[in-house]
């Protein structure tokens, strides 16, 4: 197996320890924060594959650290919060966060979403296989370097966003209902999903649309869902 390397960031100290034991468990390096800022600091000195980011924190908080990543790097952010309301984490993954997982948590959940994100954007994604560019209309898509382009302009996009436009590009033409974007991107059981995907789907529009509120590529089938034409 590959040597990824997990970064824990918690003011927590048991929290950090505890998630640690697990994962080097399971064949992980890993690397410990106590706040944002130590995080940043160690993803510029470290190849980092998957981030675990508690929100409250002293220093610099996980949103505002989420903010500062984003704005270089698309690696999977995993969000802790002891906040379990639906607005706090359609605003975590608002932001740039992948996945949100609620306090207090079982560390093998922990260890799965972990897992769950490396299959998702690494080399034994879902579309290993599959042509490697995709290209609808203005869009182009590189499968293997996780790279987006709009009329030859590289646009950014998280984890999470790539894998959402990736899955209507490569089934372009095809409208998928929200439970079915959950389901194939997320792989859980969709529950709740329809603020969830909605972020998503509008942070997306807000990057490759000219004009977000009328859309030339990514459309909405209303009471079906959404859909890339071919």
């Amino acid at each position: 197996m590959a040597q990824f390397t997990v970064l824990v960031t918690d003011d927590d100290q048991d929290i950090r320890d505890g998630i640690e034991i697990y994962l080097k468990n399971e064949g992980y390096n890993v690397l410990k924060a106590a706040d944002g800022l130590e995080a940043l600091q160690l993803i510029e000195e470290n190849e980092v594959h998957v981030i675990i980011l508690d929100i409250m924190m002293p220093k610099m908080d996980g949103i505002a650290a989420t903010f500062k990543i984003r704005e270089q790097k698309n690696i999977p952010i995993i969000m802790l919060s002891a906040k379990a309301e639906d607005s706090d984490k359609i605003h975590g993954l608002s932001v740039g966060a992948d996945d949100y997982v609620t306090k207090p948590f079982h560390p093998m959940e922990l260890v799965a979403r972990v897992k769950s994100q490396l299959r998702r954007y690494t080399k034994l994604g879902t579309y290993q296989g599959q042509q490697k560019v995709i290209e609808v209309d203005g869009l182009t898509l590189n499968q293997e370097a996780k790279e987006l382009t709009v009329e030859g302009e590289i646009v950014k996009l998280t984890p999470i966003e790539f894998k959402i436009t990736e899955l209507l590009m490569v089934n372009a033409g095809r409208v998928f209902s929200i439970n079915e974007i959950y389901e194939r991107v997320w792989n859980e059981p969709a529950y709740n999903a329809e603020n969830i995907v909605a972020v998503h789907i509008r942070k997306i529009r807000e990057k490759i649309e000219a004009d977000p509120k009328n859309p030339r590529y990514l459309k909405v089938v209303w009471g079906v869902g959404y859909k890339i034409d071919k």
